[in-house]
């Protein structure tokens, strides 16, 4: 019982050491461009006030608020050509419900309407289930490949830690290139990103994380990309879940052997205190020599001998 209380205090600090850990990096990382950010914007604005004098500062906001409304709706201001597809186009559509049952939820595009949002209520609770449960069946499929390949290996004479090594890293190479190095080089052509903005999108796709920054197919016309992309979530979510997993595994696994050793450890001092004190009694029977077996000892002998030298007492009369 007191192991386990310290292992669960030792996960809770931990978790929260790691949580802390985190929350300081992204301050020192990202605070000081924010407020950077935030002077450069209010000097911007300033000058415009400053050009056209013939508006306020209350009339500046609104248009910014409304600028930010029709951003969070999904609306692209820059874009004024009228052929530009629609949010809510079939392939815009189909992108946007794997982004419900996945639970991504990018952000970007939410539906307005009352009925779009009861709807996606309804949609979300049948389809997060049966989401998991096709996730669940590709990765069952992507663990049979790596199986496949293992027991090949063992086949050919390998023994079982090589082999497991071997299958390892081999399911982590595959779905790194797979899913998370070789599909930002087409996010590059395409959406005109950074190689590192492209690995960056990846992974937070994948993870559900989903913070909304970078989303696909806002600029592209062709509606096969955005199914493209779909797809790849889907079998990258897998994969991702399937790592996440054994992590999970490697995780418990040094947990178990952590807790071994302490089991261990304390077994050890309670046979060494038991094995003192017999030895200490074992030490003090001896010093008085005593046999306690037999009832035999030298003390005993001494008794003896001590009586046989001793004058006989006189009897009373």
């Amino acid at each position: 019982m007191a192991g386990r209380r310290f292992r669960t205090v030792l996960l809770v600090l931990g978790y929260l050491v790691y949580l802390l850990m985190g929350a300081a990096v992204f301050q020192a990382l990202e605070q000081q461009y924010e407020q950077e950010i935030k002077r450069k914007t209010d000097r911007l604005k300033q000058l415009f006030l400053k050009n056209f004098t013939c508006l306020s500062d209350e009339a500046v906001e609104t248009f910014v608020e409304m600028v930010n409304e029709a951003v969070r709706s999904g609306v692209n201001l820059l874009e004024t050509n009228k052929t530009t597809l629609s949010n809510w186009d079939f392939s815009t559509s189909f992108f946007f419900v794997g982004s419900v049952v996945t639970t991504i939820g990018y952000g970007h595009l939410a539906p307005r309407t009352a009925g779009g949002q009861m709807f996606c209520v309804v949609f979300a609770t049948f389809g997060i289930p049966l989401n998991l449960i096709f996730l669940n069946h590709m990765g069952k499929i992507l663990s049979s490949w790596t199986e496949r390949l293992g027991k090949r290996l063992y086949s050919r004479g390998m023994d079982k830690k090589r082999v497991k090594f071997l299958t390892i890293v081999f399911f982590l190479v595959v779905g790194i290139l797979l899913f998370l190095a070789l599909p930002p080089l087409l996010f590059c052509a395409i959406e005109h990103w950074s190689y590192r903005e492209g690995v960056y999108y990846a992974f937070i796709t994948l993870s559900t994380i989903g913070f909304g920054d970078y989303v696909v197919g806002l600029k592209a016309q062709k509606s096969y990309y955005r199914a493209l992309v779909a797809v790849w979530i889907l079998f990258g979510m897998a994969w991702l879940a399937l790592l996440f997993n054994l992590l999970t595994t490697f995780y418990k696994d040094t947990e178990k052997k952590i807790s071994k050793v302490h089991q261990k450890r304390k077994a050890a001092k309670a046979n060494k205190s038991s094995t003192d004190g017999s030895e200490l009694s074992k030490a003090t029977s001896e010093d008085f020599g005593i046999n306690m077996a037999t009832g035999d000892g030298t003390l005993q002998d001494d008794i003896l001998c001590l009586k046989e030298d001793l004058p006989e007492a006189e009897t009373c009369s």
